[in-house]
């Protein structure tokens, strides 16, 4: 009797089970908004949004360098990860690629992030002043995270609420996702402050706010809406918080962070007490430093997964300086075998000669890599690393600027854009354009893109420049190879990973994958 009992309960135990409702929450279980109490709270919660860039390898950290860069016509992947090297050469038949996928999915984690401290940090009650600022900052973030979700994946759903595991968002149009991009923008610049001090350095300011609303308008050649953003910098409140700095090395050098060009980083640091030198993962290890310079040094002190393009050089050398030497600029962004002027004989990399690490004679003697964000220029420095404290400058001033004179160009007023691209060729040393020349706008859009080239090669804008132009195509293959396979309609941007697709029907593929 005993065992047919034992067997009924079982019996019993499995049919219960099956009816059950595995959605229910757990009512033991503390939830999400349960969370959000107080104003330490608020601060925890902001500060996990931050976090974000941190993650893993797929943000700021590593992959959105690849994304701006590498799939430019600057750079390509040099090294030997070949899913890498296919993906930059328009060849990409995995729609779950950890590269892309990857970045689409941890994009999402900031905007849920976000999404939590902009719906409850309203809720507690807290002071004023600092609680506009936290959800100011969220919002910016948030449009930062769309903002690259649109650039690279052109259609991205909208989700502006805490999600649940019933959401289903159907995908934006481009335009859709742009005009929330300057929403959060715009409401962001409202409620932050112009400046921090102390451990609040590096947080969200205004004028971030309105650079980075500025470059979203001008992505979409909003060039009258663009100069209003970007006009605070010029005749606005923020004229006169940010000047050139004298030594233009000065942006990418670890030691001098934070400078008065910078208009907005993202903060990295090393922590001495990371038990690891592993890539960053923020769920691991804690790592808070980047693996950007591990994997773009030269082979030898780092992977050199990610190359310069050797037509670069000839852009820096089509003209000299006021004193007729070479545009210094050069030798602060590229190292190749005449990184010093005097050749590889001359040119250190990581305290060696070119000519000793790679001969003359190799398929190395030919190489180029991006410097910017290395860390060559520390005494004593004979390799690189997963946790590099090397600010990543998002947006300098000399950006605003070049910007700033396109957009003018873009509307027509060429005469008045002069001033502002001469104000980043003197910094470099550079004579001032001839204004008598009275170029055209087609004429002075082709100086624009030169100046860009010289002025930002290596700080992942490139793709953005040749998407916003119109110049992505076949046609870039005289100097880049690997777009020979660009389609166009197709490779403006990534597929949307198909794993969401399948879990989500109301999102549709981008055009041609």
């Amino acid at each position: 009797m005993k065992k047919i009992f034992l067997l009924t309960s079982m019996i019993l135990l499995v049919a219960s089970a099956c009816n059950r409702d595995f959605d229910q929450p757990n009512p033991n279980s503390p939830t999400i908004a349960s969370f959000w109490k107080s104003d330490t709270d608020a601060i925890k919660g902001i500060n996990a949004v931050y976090s974000t860039f941190h993650r893993t390898a797929t943000l700021y950290s590593r992959f959105l360098f690849y994304h701006g860069m590498l799939r430019s016509d600057e750079g390509y992947g040099s090294g030997g990860d070949i899913t890498l090297n296919n993906i930059m050469s328009f060849n990409q038949t995995n729609y779950n690629e950890g590269l892309t996928a990857g970045t689409w999915q941890n994009l999402f984690i900031g905007v849920f992030r976000a999404n939590q401290v902009i719906a409850y940090v309203p809720t507690i009650d807290m002071n004023e002043a600092l609680k506009n600022r936290i959800i100011g900052e969220a919002k910016f973030l948030r449009g930062l995270f769309y903002f690259n979700l649109t650039l690279y994946f052109g259609r991205p759903p909208l989700i502006l609420e805490p999600s649940e595991p019933t959401d289903r968002p159907s995908s934006a149009s481009n335009a859709e996702a742009w005009a929330q991009v300057e929403k959060d923008l715009s409401e962001a610049a409202a409620a932050l402050p112009l400046s921090y001090t102390g451990d609040d350095l590096g947080r969200a300011t205004r004028g971030a706010a309105m650079g980075l609303l500025g470059k979203a308008y001008l992505q979409q050649n909003k060039n009258q809406e663009a100069i209003t953003a970007l006009a605070f910098f010029i005749t606005g409140e923020g004229k006169g918080l940010y000047t050139l700095t004298a030594n233009y090395q000065d942006n990418f050098k670890a030691a001098t962070e934070n400078n008065s060009e910078s208009v907005y980083e993202v903060q990295f640091r090393f922590n001495p007490n990371e038990s690891t030198d592993d890539d960053v993962d923020e769920t691991r290890i804690n790592n808070t430093g980047t693996s950007i310079a591990q994997f773009y040094a030269p082979r030898g002190v780092g992977f050199s997964d990610g190359g310069a393009r050797r037509w670069l050089i000839g852009e820096f050398k089509k003209e000299n300086t006021a004193a007729g030497t070479r545009d210094p600029r050069l030798a602060a962004t590229l190292l190749f075998d005449s990184t010093d002027v005097r050749g590889p004989q001359s040119s250190l990399v990581y305290g060696q000669t070119f000519a000793s690490r790679y001969g003359t004679n190799t398929g190395e003697s030919s190489a180029v890599w991006f410097r910017k964000q290395l860390n060559d220029n520390e005494a004593g420095r004979t390799e690189e690393g997963f946790r590099s404290p090397n600010n990543l400058r998002l947006i300098r001033y000399a950006d605003i600027l070049l910007m700033y004179a396109e957009a003018l160009n873009g509307i027509g007023q060429t005469s008045h854009a002069y001033p502002f691209v001469d104000m980043v060729r003197v910094r470099a040393g550079l004579r001032p354009i001839n204004q008598a020349a009275g170029w055209n706008q087609a004429q002075f859009l082709g100086q624009i893109k030169h100046e860009r080239i010289t002025e930002l090669t290596g700080e992942g804008w490139r793709f953005a420049d040749l998407q916003r132009w119109g110049d992505l195509g076949p046609e870039l293959s005289v100097r880049d190879p690997e777009f020979t396979n660009f389609v166009k309609g197709r490779n403006e941007y990534y597929p949307i990973p198909q794993s969401d697709i399948d879990l989500n029907p109301n999102l549709t593929q981008n055009p041609g994958y």
